[in-house]
């Protein structure tokens, strides 16, 4: 309105207040994190505030999560965690121009929070786990009352009539040290993580992996179709899914590692070496992994050559019977060096199948993000239950006595992996043109193997496809069918019969407790 003058200078005093919070909270995690490398990077606030929000996340949010984010669900979770940390932030920093010593506390506070977080962790053995997020904590909230008292105190001189004026000289000098002793920090804390991480990928670099005592069978040359979009027999290790509840992946330092095995039924409890283990007999499988969040014709499902100690084997050293002879214990738990537990029948273990301790993947030393130095594999069984990477203690127990991480979660202790067929081409909604259009994909039913796959186009007969030469049991089958397609919308469908004769249910259900199950269909344009 004509006449009328805008007070810019209090709109200035809480913009500047709001950036005060972020700076605070800027500092507060540059020193966590740098602490956090000195004690361990899972003690840092943000890993450990993500991992309690896991762990305390109700399955079916876990599963939508996965479904919907996919590979990316911890990066959203972290990236939500620093947004909701960046609004709190500001929030405090405008609260500290009326109150600045409450706002101080109220950093304080989620640094009692980021501690207990910590302390709370499965895998946190000593109290010092709080002191990334005690030490951030101090330092977020002087740098916020500090900036804060430079946004409410007048400078030498000022007549404060208006009660507007502050130290803006002040303000910008502290603000200006805030921002470069925080990036300082960060960097410092980058840099020495990396040095800490790379003693691990020394160790990884320095492991030549044994020739095998009993090498895996060739590749039958039919096994792998060569059909456009199909996926490969053989998953890269670059592309093989990943499915854990890791915000950080743990880089273990292999010469530094020790597995045990110890419970009820062992009567001579084994602390291995990673050298122990290379110098065993070991044995190279080609063998298919799924995770029990793969949805009908999802892509957590991928086949690879594993190099490792057979587990059955280490587990009779140690005096263990199966319950099926006697044995007392009839759940072998597996424990991650980030807390993670994961219970698999020790009959299936023990039954003859090629259940692995993996120390390679694809003819090299496992990746980080798979594993090393040294991973479960047991074919047949859904990851949840088999599939324990950076294991580090094996201990016999029963079911009854004790429930694993995601038992405690509403998912079954047993789970066999189910049958099922997927198609990787065409894609759905594509639009291929009229004539024979190749349809083909995946099959899978892990130690039981696959007997025959048939294609359905819209409600008309099952079509038997045809089946690439089958390698093993344990590995997935691929299959082709050329379909003549006519002009118009189509669904196309697929079902499995595996090695027992039992055909893939139509029954769709969700991958909670215990694997999805359902006919895989896309729906496809012919023009």
């Amino acid at each position: 309105m004509p006449g009328v003058t805008i007070n810019r200078a209090p709109l200035a005093r809480r913009a500047l207040a709001g950036l005060s919070g972020l700076l605070a909270g800027a500092a507060a995690l540059a020193v966590a994190e740098l602490a956090a490398v000195a004690v361990r990077p899972e003690a840092g606030p943000v890993v450990a505030v993500g991992s309690g929000a896991i762990d305390r996340t109700p399955a079916p949010v876990k599963d939508w999560a996965i479904r919907t984010f996919g590979e990316a669900d911890k990066l959203v979770l972290q990236l939500g965690i620093l947004l909701v940390l960046a609004l709190l932030a500001v929030g405090l920093g405008l609260a500290a121009l009326r109150h600045r010593r409450a706002a101080a506390a109220g950093v304080l506070l989620f640094g009692v929070v980021g501690a207990a977080a910590a302390l709370s962790r499965p895998d946190s053995s000593s109290w010092t786990d709080a002191l990334p997020s005690v030490a951030g904590a101090l330092a977020g909230a002087a740098v916020l009352h500090v900036l804060a008292g430079r946004l409410t105190a007048a400078p030498p001189g000022a007549d404060g009539a208006d009660g507007g004026a502050w130290d803006r000289r002040g303000f910008l000098i502290a603000a200006s040290a805030a921002a470069v002793a925080s990036a300082g920090a960060g960097t410092a804390a980058r840099v020495a993580a990396g040095a800490r991480g790379g003693d691990a990928a020394a160790s990884r670099d320095a492991v030549t992996l044994p020739r095998p005592a009993s090498k895996a069978a060739p590749v039958p040359p039919g096994a792998a179709l060569r059909v456009p979009g199909l996926q490969p027999f053989v998953t890269p290790n670059k592309d093989f899914y990943r499915v854990d509840t890791a915000l950080v992946v743990p880089k273990v330092d292999a010469t530094a590692w020790r597995l045990r095995i110890h419970g009820r039924g062992v009567r001579t409890p084994l602390t291995l070496t990673f050298q122990d283990l290379l110098r065993r007999a070991l044995v190279e499988r080609d063998i298919t992994l799924t995770c029990v969040s793969n949805e009908v014709g999802g892509p957590y499902v991928g086949n690879a050559r594993w190099i490792g100690v057979p587990l059955a084997g280490l587990l009779r050293e140690a005096g263990v019977r199966p319950p099926s002879r006697g044995g007392p214990a009839d759940q072998l738990v597996s424990r991650s060096v980030d807390g993670m537990t994961i219970g698999t029948p020790v009959d299936d273990v023990m039954d003859g199948r090629d259940a692995l301790l993996a120390v390679g993947m694809n003819g090299e030393p496992l990746p980080f993000d798979h594993g090393f130095p040294v991973r479960m594999v047991v074919p047949g069984l859904y990851g949840y239950v088999s599939a324990c990477k950076w294991i580090e203690d094996i201990e016999l127990t029963t079911f009854d006595a004790y429930d694993a991480y995601w038992v405690k979660r509403d998912w079954a202790r047993e789970a066999p992996v189910k049958t099922q067929s997927r198609i990787d081409t065409p894609k759905p909604f594509a639009r291929p043109g009229a004539g024979t259009v190749m349809v083909a994909g995946v099959a899978w039913a892990q130690h039981r193997g696959i007997e025959a796959v048939e294609v359905r186009v819209d409600d008309g007969p099952w079509r038997r496809a045809d089946l690439a030469a089958e390698h093993t049991a344990d590995t997935w089958r691929q299959w082709s069918w050329p379909w003549k397609a006519t002009p118009g919308s189509h669904t196309l469908t697929v079902r499995a019969t595996d090695g027992t004769g039992a055909t893939q249910t139509d029954r769709r259900t969700r991958t909670i407790p215990d694997g999805a199950s359902g006919w895989h269909s896309v729906v496809v344009t012919v023009e």
